[in-house]
């Protein structure tokens, strides 16, 4: 049973971070704040699919949290199975 619980962890950690990377890579050209005139269209356009693309895959991101946050909460709760059934 242990090690399909650490299993479990470890691949929805390893999916949050992968998400994280992927989410930062998008983010990395992406401006905060970009006050542009109508010659700068084209890098409207950019910033609009960089929002986009970063949009499509947020709810994968939050997903992956809590995918994570669950895989912590089962293992802390094996632990304290284990414990509780040493001392009965």
């Amino acid at each position: 049973m242990v090690p399909v619980v650490w299993s479990v962890f470890g691949i929805c950690l390893l999916f949050t971070i992968f998400m994280h990377m992927y989410r930062a890579r998008l983010t990395r050209d992406e401006e905060d704040q970009i006050f542009l005139d109508d010659s700068f269209s084209h890098q409207r356009s950019d910033q609009a699919a960089i929002a986009a693309k970063v949009e499509k895959i947020e709810p994968l991101v939050k997903a992956s949290v809590w995918l994570a946050g669950g895989g912590a909460v089962l293992v802390v709760a094996y632990y304290l199975w284990d414990i509780f059934n040493q001392f009965k």
